[in-house]
């Protein structure tokens, strides 16, 4: 708990010393009101209210910015109402010296590898076509509470990327991850050697995941882009995945693309679940699209997937527009037999003052084709209005039937504020 106060004042007493030059983010008030029933007899009526604060605080080439949500129930308390959420609060100094770049704080990480939040430091360096990112920290507890971890040898991230365009067209990356978990210890009952009934602490090594990674990119523009991305599991000493997209826009009209995926699964190392019999899977897609007007598009794609021993197939295909989209969906095979048609539609009115938007979707799927086919229908509609360019307010309805839901309606009603001030010192 110390080390979190002493976290918090430093973030805070270094954003009011920066005087800062501007300040910009977002604030959001939103409440989500459904029903649940608890058994047959008895439901209650949830109103879940949450309220997000997305704030950047600027000098120059330094920054604090936060991404927080506050949860709770305006009438029926859950155990752990209130909830705060913090998601990011960091400290940056970009282009320090015109090479280095610093992250301290709570912080969000993507790369080829991994992506989420940690709690530690990130440097950056940049020269001319290379770019190397190092980053080492903390794992962020459940529910992205306020706290750091007390176990840093168990509980960390470790990594770093490499990327650079030395080619013309090309980018070349390798990236590489240690990433661990602090165990969790629990009381079980087990059988002494009289077969009597005793408790038993149990206590697990560190579960993790120990990866790198290479990536090829090639992007010539209105004409070719290509990727391609391999995996290897340095705990399990494999190829974890393989994969590899490209796109091929013959001209201004008609694009192609396709996408290949190889995966194992990903299971952590001192896992139990490393002990059972697993396969991998290979996915593969080929679809294309046609632009007939300026607002008005045509697109497809089947996609096949290979399990151990089964295999499955898709197929896709939709109409876009400025006044909306009409996809129908199509599976078939081991992950199950689908038939989905959706329709989604919205237009502004009165200079975007008023946004209505309507959302139908009917689906038919069983798990089998031995099974019986079962019947979904959703519908929503709602309304943003936007009286003032950084004021919007939304309110949306959302119904749900099936043979598990027979009629679930939700509805949600949100405020946005959005904020950006220049501050004058002198």
């Amino acid at each position: 708990m110390k080390k979190t106060i002493t976290f918090a004042i430093l973030f805070f007493t270094v954003s009011f010393q920066l005087y800062p030059q501007n300040v910009n983010g977002r604030v959001s008030s939103s409440i989500l009101t459904f029903e649940r029933f608890e058994s047959e007899s008895v439901s209650n009526t949830y109103f879940r209210t949450y309220q997000l604060l997305n704030l950047n605080i600027n000098y120059d080439n330094y920054s604090i910015r936060t991404y927080m949500n506050l949860e709770d129930d305006a009438q029926k308390k859950l155990e752990f109402d209130p909830r705060l959420r913090l998601y990011n609060l960091y400290f940056e100094a970009r282009n320090l010296f015109d090479i280095v770049t610093i992250k301290l704080g709570r912080q969000p990480i993507f790369n080829s590898i991994t992506g989420g939040s940690f709690d530690g430091v990130t440097l950056g360096f940049k020269y001319d076509e290379y770019k190397l990112t190092a980053y080492y920290g903390g794992n962020v507890p459940a529910y992205q509470k306020f706290e750091i971890t007390d176990k840093w040898s168990d509980d960390f991230l470790l990594g770093a990327d490499f990327l650079t365009t030395i080619l013309s067209d090309f980018t070349f990356g390798l990236s590489y991850i240690n990433k661990h978990f602090k165990p969790y210890e629990y009381n079980a009952i087990r059988y002494d050697d009289d077969l009597n009934p005793i408790t038993v602490l149990i206590r697990s090594k560190s579960q993790q995941y120990h990866l790198a990674s290479a990536k090829v990119i090639y992007e010539l523009p209105n004409t070719l882009d290509l990727h391609t991305k391999a995996e290897y599991d340095l705990n399990y000493n494999l190829i974890s995945r393989v994969e590899f997209g490209g796109e091929y826009y013959y001209n201004k009209k008609l694009n192609f693309n396709l996408y290949y995926n190889y995966r194992e699964p990903m299971i952590r190392y001192n896992s139990i679940f490393s002990v059972f019999d697993y396969g991998n899977t290979q996915e593969i897609e080929a679809g294309a699209g046609y632009k007939i007007l300026d607002w008005l598009s045509v697109n497809g794609a089947f996609g096949y997937v290979n399990y151990s021993d089964e295999n499955s197939s898709r197929l896709n295909i939709g109409v876009s527009s400025k006044y909306g989209t009409l996809s129908y969906r199509k599976t078939l095979g081991y992950a199950g037999e689908l038939d989905a048609l959706s329709l989604y539609t919205a237009y502004s009115f009165l200079n975007n003052l008023i946004t209505p938007s309507i959302g139908l979707s009917l689906t038919k799927y069983k798990l089998s084709k031995d099974d019986n086919a079962n019947d979904l229908i959703t519908f929503l509609g709602g309304v943003n209005v936007r009286p003032w360019r950084m004021l919007s307010a939304d309110l949306q309805g959302q119904f749900l039937k099936n043979k598990i839901y027979k009629n679930d309606f939700r509805l949600l009603f949100k405020i946005n504020y959005w904020f950006n001030t220049n501050l004058d010192w002198m």
